[in-house]
């Protein structure tokens, strides 16, 4: 089977995973949301803190994030990693060292029909990115999920605050007396962070900034 898709790969290279053109990784059109200075973002619910972010969550990089976690480009991982790096580097830069990464977790069935943890190795590559760069910082898989939630799809962002309310726990009592930055991928409503700050702040930690890729736009009414 390996063989096969060997061969597959060989006939049919991968093209762009963000718009499908060049036989590449991420064309030049596409990578270059993921390369821009990092920014505050507008969604900040009550318990979170100040949210740092790279782009919209819009057009190619639904697209992008859709392959890397459903369709298993997990090559995807190291341009996405260095994205959420700079959203990190740009938090730090406004708070005193030293800072603890902390991600908010996955839901264990996710994972299994996944076959990898997508955010662990976004976070992964964005660590190695700051070491690189000479910025002292640690990562620590400190929360899990205490119970089952519902899916935040179509929910509005009071339901979402209500749906974890109580989800998560932390899992080591190293977090305490840590500064932490919590990072995600996506930040839409901040309901998921939101709760990951609350859990940290109930162990002990002190979450100072929040980390994304990118930020879900705010759509208006016409």
């Amino acid at each position: 089977m390996s063989l096969l898709a060997d061969l597959i790969d060989l006939l049919l290279p991968e093209r762009c995973a963000g718009c499908g053109g060049e036989p590449i990784l991420l064309c030049d059109a596409c990578a270059v949301p993921l390369q821009g200075p990092a920014r505050p973002a507008r969604t900040a619910p009550d318990g979170l803190p100040p949210p740092w972010t790279v782009t919209a969550y819009d057009g190619p990089l639904r697209t992008i994030l859709s392959a890397y976690k459903e369709r298993g480009r997990t090559a995807l991982a190291v341009p996405l990693g260095e994205a959420l790096a700079t959203a990190i580097q740009a938090a730090l830069t406004r708070l005193d060292p030293p800072q603890t990464v902390v991600w908010v977790p996955s839901r264990r069935g996710t994972v299994r029909r996944r076959g990898h943890d997508p955010l662990r190795e976004i976070v992964a590559a964005a660590l190695h990115r700051l070491r690189a760069d000479g910025i002292p910082i640690t990562g620590l898989d400190a929360l899990r999920h205490r119970r089952r939630v519902g899916d935040q799809a179509g929910l509005t962002a009071a339901q979402r605050l209500t749906n974890l309310d109580g989800a998560l726990e932390t899992t080591t009592p190293d977090i305490a007396g840590r500064q932490v930055i919590l990072v995600d991928d996506v930040i839409t409503t901040g309901a998921s962070l939101a709760e990951a700050a609350r859990a940290l702040r109930a162990a002990g930690a002190t979450p100072t900034a929040a980390a994304t890729i990118a930020t879900t736009p705010r759509r208006h009414p016409r």
